[in-house]
């Protein structure tokens, strides 16, 4: 593998959950602050919604899915392998996406999807060595993603 200094972003795209998820989760939170502030008193429920406060952001930051193509390695998360093991990436529609990873998902493959996202790409993988038949993937560009992909090292 080549060093970090030596590498070269192809593509990179950051996957953020929707405004609506995370008025939704506050919603919960704060739900849950006023139960306790009901069942306690003022000092819970403030405490409780303080907590609720704080959580908000570090959520928002567990949700992130950031997605980078490099020359040497694409990355999905935590998650990473070297170029030279993918095989060819196919974009998806969001019917494509809907059934991939659905009814004809291989339980085998490599899963890195949010669910507030419809649109995605599968990239096979050509190890021999690896089980893992493909990536299914989330992206907001699937079409830059794949290009991206199909650029030589």
């Amino acid at each position: 593998m080549a060093a970090l200094d030596d590498e070269k972003i192809i593509h990179s795209e950051t996957l953020r959950p929707p405004i609506w998820l995370l008025a939704f989760i506050f919603f919960l939170l704060g739900s849950l602050a006023l139960s306790i502030w009901a069942a306690f008193d003022n000092r819970a429920g403030l405490i409780a919604l303080i907590l609720a406060l704080v959580a908000l952001p570090v959520i928002n930051q567990a949700m992130l899915m950031r997605i980078s193509v490099s020359t040497s390695e694409l990355r999905v998360g935590r998650a990473h392998i070297e170029r030279i093991y993918l095989g060819p990436a196919l974009g998806l529609t969001i019917d494509q996406m809907r059934l991939t990873r659905g009814r004809d998902a291989d339980p085998a493959a490599h899963l890195a999807l949010r669910f507030w996202q419809p649109r995605g790409v599968k990239i096979e993988v050509s190890d021999v060595r690896d089980s893992t038949p493909y990536w299914l993937i989330s992206s907001k560009n699937p079409k830059g993603l794949v290009e991206a992909l199909s650029k030589k090292a």
